[in-house]
This record gives structure tokens, C-alpha cells and sequence, in this order.
């Protein structure tokens, strides 16, 4: 059990208690960010109000992209199972949002259902209307993977104009809302057709604010050869550089991500790295899930701040009784001025603001006249709580990581290359040879005798200094051959004998070739001679 005490004399003097930092931002949001978001419309102009079970849910994995680009596929790779309402064909095949989730029997929740279950993060999804619901599902099975983390798959984003009308409702909206709550936004690309079109990059566009959640995927890069597979990474590069504005260039995986044979197995190492990597990334959501929410509940109040300011304002200019309409419209037309008036006022960063043109047309369907002035009590529980209480949270958050260092996402595909000769980087590097009866630095150990023989060696030994001379030559940095040095003095006595030297020559050829040195010296590595020793 944590607690935490403020030092704000308003407050209770007994220390608020919390058994999980799920718990603590519930309380927070309910008692210090909520009611100044109620006073100032918050939810009608940006996002519905949190809800319990936005705390308490899982990781969520959002998957993106255009028809066909291997979405539902990505997630039958990483569950290794099928799972309900799934759908995979080359046409455009899933026209639903499918949440899919862990459950103690396979079945389907329509969307109609879900978003009445208080125990799901959908409620206000009820928002979109029928249209919407009727294409929204969840998908439940017993699956490891699913015990960790949930996945939503999304309708393949289509060109056309006249499909994009017809779905019926506001698709860029509903993604922007759970882009605003899930841990991970997974942009996947077909290698094969990389035009963005005017919905995809309307898509991205309403992702803005949520960059640092966003992984690109390249898939199907194994139908490609190598020198194609280089102009169509430099031509998604291009694209999103165009579309998605920040200074950083976005991480793109490439690889194929389903269980086939790879058409063009070129680039099998690049594509095993690449998916370790991807694979890593999303294991770790379940252990960074508090800090998500802490991090996503500080934007969400920021942002809140800002909207009661402009709010406020607007309400302060308008006339009490004659020319309401006409000074409406004036306000909403020198909106920018009053984005830099507030700017300047109470030092508040431009990026902090919403987007100009959307707040404009939310607006004209506003009584500015219902509009509430600005109320300080309010503004000052949400300051307190970004200046102390979220600093308090954060110790739990910490103290949390700690007491579950294993919280990773197990099962599936996570497990097919966890161990064994199947696992990344296996028998490479320092591992080559792990199988091997023989000692694998004794296929080159007359070249290194002949070197080690020439640096007059004392009793069977070189010193140091003498093997130091040697070492330099591979233009390795000090601290990496000191590394090496201590691997290979294995009874430590300042000096190397013959198969020592021979090993200190392997490990330093294993980092010439790009692998990284081992932190201890692998057993296989060992001079069979000094085994007896390191046991």
C-alpha cells in the first residue's frame, strides 16, 4: 500500500491513501480536473469526460492503415490464432472497429452492447451514434497476449471519395478519440502501394498531439528486392515527413509481419532485427502504463487551462444586451488575436493551444453568452494538482515499475523467438560457437599464437603493456578494449597467456564485425583449460 501527503494547507491533514496509481488519478480527475472542465464546456469542444474504466483498462494497440495493408493479419501473427469477426482478404474486408480483448470464452459483443458495459473503456463512444456502433465490435478469446495488452483493428482507409462519404459517420473523430487513450498507434504501410491518400492523411493529420504513440510499420517488405526495398523506405520517409510535422524522424520497422514463407529472404536478418525491436517496444506497455496515463491526464489538463481561458475571455468581450450576433462573429474572426493575448498574459506555450480553425467552427454553433467567466478556485486546483500532486504520483509510479519488473505482454508470437536457436542474434557475435563441442577461438588460434609469439612473452605470458600494442591496432576505443581485457584475463593476474590472448583477439574481431561484447564472459567462450577456474 502507498501513500502520499500534499503540502497545500487546504487540504485534509491525514494523507490521502491509494492502493494503485490508477486509483490516485481517478481521484485527482474527479475532484480537481473534471469540474473545471464541466464549467467551461470542455467535452462539447475537445474530448468526453474520463471515465473509471479509462484507469483501469489495459494497454490498448491501435492499428492503422489503409485497406490491405496486412492490419488484421499483424494481429492473428501476434496472437498465432484467429480470433472472431476476422476477416483477411486483398479487397477492402474489415469495415468495423474490432476491440480485440481478453475474455474466458470466444465470442462477439456488438457495439450497441459495449458501449453500455461500465467495465469497458467504450462508453462515450455512444457519441458517434448508429451508424458508428453498428460497425464497432469486440472481439473476446482467451489468448496470453490478450491478458496484457488489447487491440483495436480499424476499417482499412479507403481513396475514394465517394466510399469515404459513405460510411456514415465522422471516421478522422472516432480515431482521434482513441488515439487520446490507447498506448500505441501502429501506422502500417503495404511496401507495395505507398500513395497517402486524402483520408489517410486526414487520418494522420487528426493524430496530431499523439507523436510520441505512433510506430510506422513497412510491411510486405519481403516481396521487394533489397535496392527497391531502399527507394520505397526513402519514399515513406518522404511522405510522412510531408505529413506528419515534428523535427524528429518517426521510427519505421520494416519486415512481414504473418506467418509465411518470405518471398525474398535478402534482408532475413534486417527483418528479425526490426521485429525484435517492434516486439520490444510493445512489451513494455503494460510496465509504462501509469506513466502513459499520468502523462496523458497532464495534457489533458494543460489543455483544459487553456480552453477555460479562451472561454472566459470570450464570455468577458460580449455585450450584455444589443449586437450579441455581430460580436460573435467578430470574436470568432480575431480568434488568433486572442490565442496571443492569452499567449502573452499567462505565459502559456502556442503549442499548448487547440487548432485555430476547428475551435472557430465549434464556435458558431455556441451561446458565447452561456459562457462562464473565469472562475480562479478552479484554475487553482488544476495548477495544484500539476505542481504537487502529479509529483506525488509519480513516486508511486516508480515505486510501482519496481514491484513489477516482469510486467511484459507473454504469449503468442512474443514467445516464438524468446529462446533457443530460433532467438535474435542466436549463435552470432559473441554466441557463435555456443553449440559447438569444440572451442570456437581455437579454429583461429595459430594466426593469434603467431602474433602472441612475437610480443616476448615472459613464462608463457604477455604483460599488459605488450599485449596493449597489439590491441590498439584495431583502432578500438580504450574503453571498449578495456572491456575486452577484463573478459579475457580470466584468473586475473594483469597478464595473458596463449589462449587468453587468443580470446582477447576473438572478442575484439566480434566487435569489428558490429556485434556488441557480452557483459560476462559466456561459458562457451571460456578456455577450456581455465574452466576449472571460473567455476
Amino acid at each position: 500500500m502507498f501513500s502520499w501527503l500534499g503540502t497545500d494547507d487546504r487540504r485534509k491533514k491525514e494523507p490521502e491513501v491509494f492502493q494503485t496509481v490508477s486509483e490516485g488519478l481517478k481521484k485527482l480527475y474527479k475532484t480537481k480536473l473534471l469540474p473545471l472542465e464541466e464549467s467551461y464546456k470542455f467535452h462539447e469542444f475537445h474530448s468526453p469526460a474520463l471515465e473509471d474504466a479509462d484507469f483501469d483498462n489495459k494497454p490498448m494497440v491501435l492499428l492503422v492503415g489503409q485497406y490491405s495493408t496486412g492490419k488484421t493479419s499483424f494481429i492473428r501473427y501476434l496472437l498465432e490464432q484467429d480470433f472472431p469477426g476476422m476477416r483477411i482478404g486483398p479487397e477492402p474486408t474489415t469495415d468495423s472497429f474490432i476491440a480485440v480483448m481478453h475474455g474466458d470464452t470466444e465470442g462477439v459483443i456488438p457495439g450497441n452492447a459495449l458501449v453500455v458495459d461500465p467495465k469497458k473503456p467504450f462508453r462515450k463512444l455512444n457519441a458517434f451514434g448508429n451508424a458508428f456502433l453498428n460497425r464497432f465490435v469486440c472481439a473476446q478469446l482467451p489468448n496470453p497476449v490478450l491478458e496484457s495488452i488489447s487491440v483495436i483493428d480499424t476499417p482499412g482507409i479507403l481513396s475514394g471519395e465517394k466510399q469515404r462519404i459513405s460510411r456514415g459517420y465522422d471516421f478522422a473523430a472516432v480515431l482521434e478519440w482513441f488515439a487520446e487513450r490507447v498506448d500505441r498507434i501502429i501506422l502500417l504501410f503495404d511496401a507495395h502501394k505507398l500513395d497517402i491518400s486524402d483520408e489517410f492523411s486526414e487520418v494522420i493529420k487528426a493524430l496530431k498531439n499523439h507523436e510520441d504513440k505512433i510506430r510506422v510499420v513497412l510491411n510486405k517488405a519481403d516481396q521487394i528486392e533489397t535496392q527497391q526495398l531502399m527507394r520505397v523506405y526513402g519514399a515513406l520517409m518522404w511522405s510522412l515527413g510531408k505529413i506528419v510535422n515534428t523535427p524528429e524522424v518517426i521510427r519505421v520497422y520494416i519486415g512481414s509481419f504473418w506467418s509465411h514463407p518470405l518471398l525474398i529472404p535478402d534482408n532475413r536478418k534486417l527483418f528479425e532485427a526490426e521485429e525484435q525491436d517492434l516486439f520490444k517496444d510493445i512489451q513494455s506497455l503494460p510496465r509504462n502504463a501509469a506513466l502513459r496515463k499520468l502523462n496523458d491526464l497532464i495534457k489533458r489538463a494543460r489543455l483544459a487551462k487553456v480552453h477555460a481561458y479562451i472561454i472566459s475571455s470570450l464570455k468577458k468581450e460580449m455585450p450584455a444586451v444589443f449586437g450579441k450576433e455581430n460580436k460573435k462573429k467578430e470574436l470568432i474572426a480575431s480568434l488568433g488575436d486572442i490565442y496571443k493575448r492569452i499567449e502573452r498574459e499567462h505565459q502559456i506555450s502556442p503549442g499548448d493551444f487547440p487548432n485555430l480553425k476547428k475551435m472557430q467552427d465549434q464556435l458558431q454553433a455556441q451561446d458565447l453568452n452561456k459562457f462562464q467567466p473565469l472562475k480562479p478556485k478552479l484554475l487553482e486546483a488544476v495548477d495544484d494538482m500539476l505542481a504537487n500532486d502529479i509529483a506525488s504520483l509519480m513516486v508511486l509510479v516508480r515505486q510501482e515499475e519496481t514491484q513489477r519488473p516482469n510486467a511484459v505482454v507473454k504469449g503468442g508470437a512474443f514467445d516464438g523467438t524468446l529462446d533457443g536457436p530460433f532467438g535474435h542474434g542466436y549463435g552470432e557475435g559473441a554466441g557463435e560457437g555456443i553449440d559447438e563441442a569444440e572451442w570456437v577461438v581455437a579454429r583461429d588460434k595459430p594466426a593469434y599464437d603467431e602474433i602472441f609469439y612475437t610480443l616476448s612473452p615472459v613464462n608463457g605470458k604477455v604483460t599488459g603493456a605488450n599485449a596493449k600494442k597489439e590491441m590498439v591496432k584495431s583502432k578500438l576505443p580504450n574503453t571498449v578494449l578495456g572491456k575486452i581485457w577484463k573478459l579475457a584475463d580470466i584468473d586475473k593476474d594483469g597478464m595473458l597467456d596463449d589462449e587468453e590472448f587468443a580470446l582477447a583477439n576473438h572478442l575484439i574481431k566480434v566487435k569489428l564485425e558490429g556485434h556488441e561484447l557480452p557483459s560476462e564472459l559466456p561459458g562457451h567462450l571460456v578456455p577450456p583449460s581455465k574452466r576449472k577456474i571460473v567455476e
